[in-house]
């Protein structure tokens, strides 16, 4: 490809300690996007395995392998984000590294948008021709469950496989959704899907997801979490961030906790008051850190000794947020004559949204 040939068809590929996939995965793209104007576009969310260096290396060799590298900023979906938008082909897809995806559907993806036919193709496991491959039953399970939840958040689309990872769409399809999407987590299709508030000129491809062809997987089901709050968010038409709304859920899933540790402290120890009081507190404490940890700032999370000090972090900032909790509920109780109906959520309210605040920026270093 030369400067009077410039690309019209963009593949992002998001990277994480992929570097024993990158040099198969383009040598691949070559074979299969013959005749098409393209290049690949590698977002590496800061890799400590040798990808960059495989890439830069790659990109000498070939004009058409471009990286942008990221430090401080983790997560698949913001990776895609920032992949379309540095580039300046009209059709753009988004596929794996690690060769889990048919890249020979590229070409049809690539022909469907071209014409005129589609303005979204997805390649889909879940119709008929399609497959996962050797999943476990729970993944399979898992994946399903996942899929026919996030068709009540598209009630109009026919996607059969809304979670999948492996789609292609023309920029200014992108471009329409682009200021309301989340950034967060894994499921991008499912965010642009949604944030396009309307049906659009669709086309699903059947294919069979492959064996990962080196390095370890990077998805859970966290994947299912991330399509619920997904859901919750654009039904609340994003009122929220969806960060924040994950946190709040989070802290729900602690009082419950709270509430159990009080009540078998006191039934089943004997325990007195304070002292049930004391250690629900600290068990419901460390449930909410870790739990966000794991799921709400999970491309920031904490390991090794960060771990201990991001507990540190968070029992200060919550700690804090209780006093703001306990000072405004009672002055607008005592003070203003509001009803404890009022009262009480209000001072929730301002502890939740200190909480929230502090924790991100001081315990996970979150910019946004």
């Amino acid at each position: 490809m030369d400067a009077l040939q410039a690309a019209r068809f963009s593949v992002v590929v998001p990277t994480l300690n992929e570097s024993g996939n990158v040099a198969e995965l383009v040598a691949r793209l070559a074979q299969v996007l013959g005749g098409v104007p393209w290049e690949v576009i590698f977002v590496d969310d800061d890799s400590q395995d040798g990808t960059r260096e495989v890439l830069r290396e790659l990109a000498r060799r070939d004009g058409r392998v471009r990286m942008i590298h990221r430090i401080g900023r983790r997560g698949l979906s913001s990776a895609v984000v920032e992949g379309v938008l540095a580039s300046a082909a009209p059709f753009v897809a988004v596929m794996d590294a690690d060769l889990q995806h048919d890249e020979s559907l590229l070409p049809r993806m690539f022909h469907a948008l071209n014409s005129g036919e589609a303005e979204l193709v997805v390649a889909s496991r879940y119709m008929e021709g399609g497959g996962v491959g050797n999943w476990s039953d729970s993944r399979r399970r898992l994946s399903r469950l996942a899929s026919r939840a996030t068709q009540l958040l598209l009630p109009g689309a026919a996607l059969s496989d809304p979670m999948s990872g492996f789609f292609a769409l023309r920029r200014e399809t992108f471009d329409e959704a682009a200021r309301r999407l989340s950034g967060i987590g894994f499921k991008i299709l499912l965010d642009i899907a949604s944030s396009l508030r309307r049906n659009v000129a669709l086309r699903e491809l059947p294919y069979r997801f492959r064996t990962r062809h080196s390095g370890q997987s990077k998805l859970s089901g966290q994947v299912l979490w991330e399509g619920l709050l997904l859901l919750l968010d654009k039904r609340m038409g994003g009122i929220l961030p969806l960060r924040f709304l994950a946190f709040s859920l989070v802290g729900g899933l602690g009082v419950a906790v709270h509430a159990a540790v009080f009540a078998a402290a006191r039934i089943f120890l004997g325990a007195a008051f304070v002292h049930a009081q004391t250690a629900a507190v600290g068990v419901a404490l460390s449930f909410n850190f870790l739990v966000n940890n794991r799921i709400t700032f999970g491309e920031s999370r904490l390991r090794g000794w960060a771990l201990l000090r991001g507990w540190l972090s968070f029992s200060l900032a919550c700690s804090i947020g209780a006093i703001a909790n306990i000072a405004l509920a009672t002055f607008l109780h005592d003070k203003a004559g509001l009803s404890s109906l009022l009262a009480v959520p209000a001072g929730i309210a301002v502890g939740a949204v200190w909480n929230y605040s502090i924790s991100s920026f001081y315990t996970w270093k979150v910019a946004r």
